[in-house]
């Protein structure tokens, strides 16, 4: 009988623990949405154009010439999605073009690192590259955490 309170009990904590994940990365996602609809709004007429020329401090190579609006998706729906966090993790609310928060400079050298993998995989042979030519992104590893090592 113990045992059997004891599974229970160990159920609804990881069911609560799910639960509270799951509030957090809605809460994330409605912060986020607010936060880009903002930045939307103040883009407006230039979501087409480079986010090197509309944004301040586009440092990675392949998002210099990214539209602007696009670039902001990928933020929001790649980044911060992959992740489970909000804006704020990486950046600097007020000035998204400071470095001074670690998870920022971290996020850049993790692009940096997935980029080089994707580059390695393209050139192996018999390899089947995966819809659109990707084969890894953050999610490949984070899966909604920002510890990639949580889900296991």
């Amino acid at each position: 009988m113990r045992d059997n309170m004891k599974i229970v009990s160990l159920m609804v904590l990881t069911l609560s623990a799910g639960c509270v994940a799951s509030a957090q990365a809605s809460a994330a996602a409605r912060s986020n949405q607010a936060a880009v609809d903002d930045l939307m709004t103040q883009i407006a007429g230039h979501e087409g154009e480079p986010a090197s020329k509309v944004f301040h401090n586009i440092q990675l190579p392949w998002f210099k010439n990214t539209p602007a609006g696009t670039f902001l998706s990928i933020m929001k729906d790649g980044y911060s999605a992959a992740l489970g966090v909000r804006c704020a993790h990486c950046h600097v609310e007020g000035d998204f073009s400071k470095d001074d928060k670690r998870p920022k400079r971290a996020a850049r050298e993790m692009a940096a690192m997935h980029f080089g993998i994707n580059q390695q995989l393209a050139k192996m042979k018999d390899l089947k590259p995966r819809p659109a030519g990707r084969f890894i992104n953050c999610s490949t590893c984070h899966r909604g955490s920002v510890d990639p090592l949580a889900g296991e």
